[in-house]
This record gives C-alpha cells, sequence and structure tokens, in this order.
C-alpha cells in the first residue's frame, strides 16, 4: 500500500474492511426487550395522537374563521343590495310617466 497513492485493491480492501466490521458492529448490538418496545410503541401513539387532536383544532379554526369569513361577506352583500335598492329610482307606471309630462309641459307653458 503506498502512503499517498492507495492501489485499487487497497481501496476495495479497506471497503471491505469497513463493512466488516460495521456487520460486526450490527450483529454485537443487544436486542430490545418487550417492555422497551411497548413503551416506544406506546410513546408513538401518544404522539400521533396529540398530533391528530392538533391538526383538528387547527382544522376547526380555520373553518371558523372561513365561516366568519363567508357571514361577513354575505352580510356584505345584503347591505350592499339593500342600499342599492334604496338608490334605485322607482319604476313609474305610465300613468305617473304622463302626469309628470304634463306637469313639465304645464310649467313651461306658465313660464311665457
Amino acid at each position: 500500500m503506498a502512503f499517498k497513492n492507495p492501489t485499487f485493491q487497497d481501496r476495495a480492501a479497506q471497503a471491505a474492511d469497513a463493512r466488516a466490521k460495521a456487520l460486526e458492529q450490527l450483529r454485537a448490538k443487544p436486542q430490545a426487550d418487550e417492555a422497551t418496545i411497548a413503551a416506544r410503541k406506546e410513546a408513538a401513539d401518544k404522539r400521533q395522537a396529540a398530533l391528530a387532536e392538533k391538526s383538528a383544532a387547527r382544522k376547526a379554526a380555520l373553518q371558523a374563521k372561513a365561516d366568519a369569513a363567508a357571514e361577513a361577506r354575505a352580510a356584505a352583500a345584503e347591505a350592499a343590495a339593500a342600499a342599492a335598492a334604496k338608490a334605485a329610482k322607482p319604476v313609474l307606471t305610465e300613468a305617473e310617466k304622463k302626469a309628470a309630462r304634463d306637469a313639465r309641459y304645464a310649467a313651461r307653458k306658465a313660464r311665457r
């Protein structure tokens, strides 16, 4: 093995040794007992339940906000419609139109 320039065989041997060492460490690792596994599962279930509760609360808050906005839009639309109806000129009947026309005509004749 050269110091500065390891050959391909040197690098392949180092990689194989590293894989073997990692495999031995994995085999030497003690197995988890049933109590530890159960405790981890319970903790994971608690985290999942808390996450679901938080998500449900967030969705409820967003829904309430959306409902309030929809109510505000509906109230604004209703107010706008009421204002438009109030501001709109009343529709005159033919008799009312004729009476107004005759009044203007009479006013013109009276000015002369």
